[in-house]
């Protein structure tokens, strides 16, 4: 019996189609964070994080605002 030095590899069988490869990779796409509303001052900051526009966390001040 002929020994060869080929390495076989997976082929598909069939083409992938647009659809499946779409499918696949439907979990792939960037979703912004989840946003919420500082109490003291309105600002829009990630939740469980100190507010960088005031100091505030859970109501109660921080870190203290820095003059300009």
């Amino acid at each position: 019996m002929m020994q060869l030095n080929i390495q076989m590899f997976a082929v598909p069988f069939r083409k992938v189609s647009k659809t499946r490869k779409r499918m696949r990779r439907a979990h792939n796409a960037l979703v912004t964070p989840g946003m919420t509303v500082c109490k003291d001052c309105g600002a829009q900051i990630k939740p469980h994080r100190v507010c960088p526009k005031c100091g505030t966390y859970k109501g109660k001040v921080v870190v203290k605002e820095q003059e300009v």
